[in-house]
């Protein structure tokens, strides 16, 4: 019979224990039209944010950079090159040299 009622009193006692172990339910707060229009704008800015870096990476995955500097390289050469042809024209045509 001490043993039934030592039991019992113990399982209360873990009852009444395990009670206070409880995690109080958190209230949402409603919230004002000011703080959703506010929330609705930063998810607006944040999905567009994302979007933008997701096309610069993009952008970087295409080598824009190298091909822009190979064109600007090239186009350096042909007009250097034409340059010097249109200077040798030029020369030519202001020091005509009469042969004999």
């Amino acid at each position: 019979m001490n043993k039934l009622l030592a039991i019992t009193a113990v399982i209360a006692f873990l009852a009444l224990g395990a009670e206070s172990f409880r995690v109080p339910r958190q209230v949402e707060e409603e919230k004002g039209t000011i703080a959703t229009v506010v929330d609705t704008f930063k998810s607006y800015y944040d999905q567009s944010v994302d979007t933008a870096s997701g096309y610069v990476e993009t952008i970087k995955g295409y080598k824009l950079n190298e091909k822009a500097k190979n064109l600007y390289e090239d186009t350096v050469r042909a007009v250097s090159t034409y340059a010097g042809i249109f200077n040798d024209q030029l020369y030519h045509i202001l020091y005509h040299q009469e042969s004999s």
